[in-house]
C-alpha cells in the first residue's frame, strides 16, 4: 500500500470514529486528493474537525447536535443528515434530535423544523 493510501485510510478512520461512517462527499474528496497528491488539504480539514468536534468543552454529542441544528437553519439537508447520524453515533437520543428540530422552528422557521423531522424520521424508520 502506498504512503498516500495509508494517509487516506487514516483520514477515513477519523471519519469513522467521529461520524460512524465516511460521508460520500468526503470519500469523493479523498479519492480526488489521493489521485492528485493533495492529501495535505484533507488532513488539515480533518485535524480542524477533530479539534472542533472532540477537543471541545461541549463534547462530541453536543457538538454533533449543534452542527445538526446549524445545518437545519441553513437548509443544508445532506450535511444535516450526516451530523444527525453523527449525533446518534456520539450517544444522542431521538428525543435530543427532536429537541434540536423544535429549536430550529424558532430560529429558522417551519422549513428547518420540517427538514429536521424528515431526517429524524428517516433515521428511525423501521425496515418493512
Amino acid at each position: 500500500m502506498s504512503a498516500n493510501a495509508y494517509r487516506a485510510d487514516a483520514i477515513r478512520d477519523r471519519y469513522h470514529s467521529t461520524l460512524g461512517a465516511v460521508p460520500p462527499g468526503a470519500e469523493d474528496r479523498l479519492r480526488l486528493a489521493e489521485q492528485h497528491h493533495r492529501l495535505d488539504t484533507e488532513e488539515a480539514i480533518i485535524a480542524l474537525r477533530h479539534i472542533v468536534l472532540t477537543d471541545n468543552a461541549l463534547g462530541a454529542r453536543v457538538q454533533q447536535l449543534v452542527h445538526f441544528g446549524q445545518l437545519l437553519a441553513l437548509g443544508r439537508s445532506d450535511p444535516a443528515r450526516i451530523h444527525a447520524r453523527g449525533a446518534l453515533h456520539a450517544g444522542a437520543t431521538t428525543a435530543d434530535l427532536i429537541g434540536v428540530a423544535e429549536t430550529a422552528v424558532i430560529t429558522a422557521g417551519v422549513p428547518a423544523y420540517a427538514l429536521g423531522m424528515e431526517i429524524i424520521a428517516e433515521l428511525t424508520r423501521q425496515p418493512d
